[in-house]
């Protein structure tokens, strides 16, 4: 689907709900096969937590998880333990191109038994399950967080637990954190001292518990670029969004988006477990904006096309994670941008983009390579010029309401085909 958007609305005013956090209902359902008497509230309703929920039910051998690059990860640990289960897990033709090995090569010095069907190192992979009793294994610390966290939700399945260190530079810590989080509040313990996870075993079941998931801090993303945007454009307008349901307290690393877009005159309000976001006219925007996102690497789309829009020169870097992502998203990030006139360059790590100093090109179509945050990264930029955007429909993998919750903040929409 071919998408045109655009928006000539004087201001942004609206009420969003967004469904639960697609990180944190992918641990929990993990969790919750392994432990039953956990109960789950606002899942997430993206593709991946549907792939998720469906995989960790189904009784066949082969597990087709398609794009879901959370899902592979976390099933190949939890697939690791099944005893006596035989399971082949595969994807589409992108996920057969995103490597597993690290991942691989650590579930097999725990004893796994695993091997490739196809290419070494990527899916798809044939596991045979059983019951692993190794407790120590070392990854490199610059790895995906998935990779750390596939291990850390199975860690209590093991007879002695599990001790996981991590050699050099940590990145993606939140993430990490978020996992531990979630198995203490289902009550396994666990610490993360120094360089050393350490997993604590559970043998007896989980008492009865009932964990709510908070509201997915990527979607919200999207209306922090709106807002900023907005603010570029029309910078004595009122305008506000509240979106739900979020904690200040929040588990979730991409909550750093109230600092960050502080800086870009978005300010953020909690009341009760809804977040207002409002504008901040009088604040000194910078001439570049500089950030390491190692920690929340999934909002550099966002960011980047939110100071396209502004006409903000920006610096981001701690980006090494999004070479492997649903598509290469900094070659991505770079061809679409190039498009609307934008002066921008990459590398395996970081992304520069120069201020804009004139009118975004017009009725560009932006390609979204089968990736969900390229084509909601993208949308704000309505509020600038008519857009296009390609295979619209990709934001089901994350958020399926994303067109509609546009329409209610006066985004005109016309399917062109």
């Amino acid at each position: 689907m071919l998408l045109k958007i655009k928006n000539n609305k004087p201001s942004l005013k609206g009420r969003i709900k967004v469904t639960g956090s697609k990180s944190e209902t992918n641990r929990l359902l993990l969790l919750q096969s392994l432990f039953d008497t956990i109960t789950i509230k606002n899942i997430s309703n993206s593709d991946d937590a549907a792939v998720m929920e469906k995989a960790l039910t189904s009784t066949e051998e082969i597990i087709d998880i398609h794009h879901a690059g959370t899902a592979m990860r976390f099933l190949t640990a939890y697939f690791s333990i099944q005893d006596g289960r035989k399971t082949i897990l595969t994807g589409s033709q992108r996920m057969q191109e995103r490597p597993i090995g690290i991942l691989v090569d650590a579930l097999r010095s725990l004893g796994a038994q695993i091997t490739y069907k196809k290419n070494e190192g990527y899916p798809p992979i044939e596991i045979k399950g059983k019951v692993l009793t190794k407790g120590h294994v070392t990854l490199k610390a610059n790895v995906s967080s998935q990779y750390i966290s596939a291990l850390i939700l199975i860690g209590a399945s093991f007879p002695e637990g599990l001790t996981i260190t991590l050699d050099g530079k940590i990145t993606s810590v939140p993430y990490i954190n978020m996992t531990l989080q979630l198995l203490l509040q289902i009550g396994i313990k666990a610490n993360f001292i120094g360089q050393e996870i350490q997993i604590f075993p559970h043998a007896s079941p989980i008492d009865k518990k009932e964990v709510t998931v908070e509201s997915d801090w990527s979607s919200a993303s999207y209306y922090y670029s709106m807002m900023a945007i907005m603010l570029s454009q029309k910078p004595t307008v009122s305008s506000q969004i509240t979106i739900s349901s979020y904690r200040k307290d929040s588990l979730q690393g991409d909550a750093v988006l109230r600092k960050i877009y502080k800086e870009l005159g978005v300010l953020s309000r909690f009341t009760e477990n809804k977040l207002e976001l409002y504008l901040n006219p009088e604040v000194n925007l910078p001439e570049i904006l500089k950030l390491d996102l190692s920690n929340s690497p999934d909002i550099a789309q966002t960011i980047a096309v939110t100071c396209l829009g502004m006409g903000i020169a920006c610096d981001l870097t701690g980006l090494h994670t999004l070479k492997i992502k649903e598509t290469d998203r900094l070659e991505a990030l770079k061809t679409e941008i190039t498009k609307l006139g934008g002066d921008i360059e990459v590398t395996n790590t970081s992304l520069h983009l120069k201020a804009q100093k004139t009118t975004l090109n017009r009725n560009v179509t932006i390609a979204t390579y089968h990736d969900h945050r390229m084509a909601m990264a993208f949308a704000p930029l309505g509020l600038c010029v008519p857009i296009l955007i390609e295979d619209a429909g990709v934001v089901s993998k994350s958020y399926p309401g994303f067109w509609e919750d546009l329409k209610t903040l006066g985004f005109e929409q016309e399917i062109i085909h």
